[in-house]
């Protein structure tokens, strides 16, 4: 199950993204926006966070213009590791080494074809762990320590 949320900007983008969801059979939740009309990012990002972070989602995907605000906003929450990605190769790492579990699109800087390229590469790979499970083993506490 994948949530998948955007603000006015990522809208266009989100219904394409959308139909790729379902041309491939992936479960999704829409958390918003559902049309062009202005809205506060920072709602939608933490709707999708608390949709992974509670475990109703897999995953999540977030679209803004530029992927920056609707990521930092979605790392707020605990267990929540979003990353802005805008190509194949920056999706590969931030699931291989990262766990990103939050993929974060900058609608003005992807194509529909390259941010389904981005998103397949991203669901396609595995987190490798090793050296890479300690690290995120340190990222999570470093959110215990401050994320009271």
């Amino acid at each position: 199950m994948i949530a998948i949320g955007c603000d006015h900007g990522g809208y266009r983008l989100k219904e394409e993204i959308k139909r790729y969801l379902e041309e491939k059979n992936i479960n999704y939740i829409d958390c918003g926006c559902m049309n062009e009309e202005r809205v506060d990012y920072p709602n939608i990002a933490r709707d999708v966070a608390l949709a992974v972070q509670s475990g109703k989602a897999d995953k999540g995907i977030l679209i803004c213009r530029s992927g920056l605000g609707m990521s930092i906003v979605a790392n707020k929450f605990k267990g929540i590791r979003s990353t802005p990605c805008y190509d194949e190769e920056t999706a590969k790492f931030s699931r291989l080494h990262n766990d990103s579990n939050v993929l974060t699109l900058g609608a003005d800087y992807v194509s529909v074809n390259e941010a389904i390229c981005i998103l397949r590469m991203w669901i396609a790979t595995e987190f490798e762990g090793g050296r890479h499970k300690e690290r995120v083993e340190i990222i999570e506490e470093i959110e215990n320590e401050n994320m009271k």
